[in-house]
């Protein structure tokens, strides 16, 4: 469930109450964030700094005069369990609340809350209904929930050119899932002209924000020069960034470019570290095997070790830890797409517990 406080501010910016005095720390933080010559939000600037309980208590009062923006603030404590002991039967009622009294953001999580089950009883239709009328008010996530939707065709009318017409407009709001399942769209011409060169560029957006199944299929795009200039290099260095976010087919990928020296410097140790990664999320790649049976045992007795300490270097190595040591980005795929890489035969789509080579119908490495 995508759940991201920066979703918060377009409702809740236009929270205001009487300014506090200046002793009162929810007054300082929402200075902080405001300025001092703006009409202040207390419960928002609190809530944004981290007191949680002193937005709620703020928020309270507002809320219960029907103050839609409080209303969800108050749902949002309560769902992430912030200050608060977790609570979705309670977060519920209040997005129930905010969404009657108009806020969009509200009827877009109760649609979530449907959608998942969560705090209320599973009811896709409900679902549906929910994110129709969010996607009504111009909220960019209920687009796009809409557009998987019309693509699955159940809970709502199988519609592919409406549903690509959504997702452009969810993509044109920068929502990265939406980028990249319009390029998939475009690439496929499904519900749309088939445009290779926009479709890569969508995807290529999506990558860029950080969005590994994008990244992996930006990556094979460049590998095979599908809407872009083939450039082994640029497949190599994608292949690589999804790899550092953890994803074992990326990992495997850019260990055969390793071990070949296709767009990289050719390095079986590097190679056989990055097949180890691989391996421990239970892929495994008969043909990458045999492409490193030449390597030395003592390296693949140093590689296997550096993929033990891996993101980090080895203790007493001198050598640069991962760009991206943090975990892994996610990927808030909003429902499970059917656009989504794990869903779709695309070349991200392997089943990465299944002990078959890496080598999708397309020839990507």
């Amino acid at each position: 469930m995508k759940k991201a406080a920066h979703l918060l501010v377009a409702s809740l910016i236009a929270m205001t109450s009487p300014v506090l005095a200046q002793s009162n720390p929810a007054e300082q933080v929402s200075s902080s964030v405001f300025g001092q010559s703006e009409q202040v939000d207390q419960a928002y600037g609190a809530y944004q700094m981290g007191y949680f309980l002193t937005a709620l208590e703020l928020a309270l009062p507002r809320a219960e005069q029907g103050d839609a923006a409080a209303q969800t603030l108050i749902a949002e404590i309560y769902a992430k369990g912030l200050g608060v002991g977790q609570n979705a039967e309670r977060a519920a009622g209040w997005y129930q609340l905010a969404s009657r009294n108009g806020d969009h953001l509200a009827t877009f999580e109760l649609g979530m809350l449907y959608q998942d089950g969560v705090g209320v009883a599973r009811n896709r239709e409900r679902a549906a209904e929910l994110f129709q009328s969010a996607a009504d008010a111009g909220y960019a996530p209920a687009k796009y929930n809409m557009a998987l939707l019309h693509v699955e065709g159940i809970y709502a009318e199988p519609n592919l050119p409406l549903a690509a017409s959504l997702m452009r407009e969810a993509a044109e709001a920068e929502l990265p899932e939406a980028q990249y399942d319009y390029g998939v769209m475009l690439l496929e011409g499904a519900g749309v002209v088939p445009d290779l060169t926009e479709g890569a560029r969508q995807v290529g957006l999506a990558a860029e924000q950080g969005l590994i199944s994008a990244q992996i299929d930006y990556a094979t795009l460049f590998y095979l020069g599908q809407g872009v200039e083939r450039s082994a290099e640029n497949a190599a260095l994608w292949y690589r960034r999804a790899a550092e976010g953890g994803n074992a087919v990326a990992q495997n990928r850019y260990a055969k470019l390793l071990a070949v020296g296709e767009g990289v410097t050719l390095d079986l140790e590097e190679s056989a570290m990055w097949r180890s990664l691989a391996r421990r999320q239970g892929l495994s790649d008969p043909a990458l095997d045999r492409l490193l049976v030449s390597i030395p045992a003592d390296a693949l007795a140093r590689a296997e070790e550096r993929a033990r300490f891996w993101p980090s270097a080895l203790p007493g190595s001198t050598a640069p830890v991962s760009e991206n040591e943090a975990a892994p980005v996610e990927n808030n795929v909003i429902l499970p797409s059917p656009m989504n890489a794990e869903n779709a035969p695309e070349p991200a789509s392997e089943d990465v517990e299944k002990p078959e080579e890496d080598v999708p119908e397309t020839q990507a490495p």
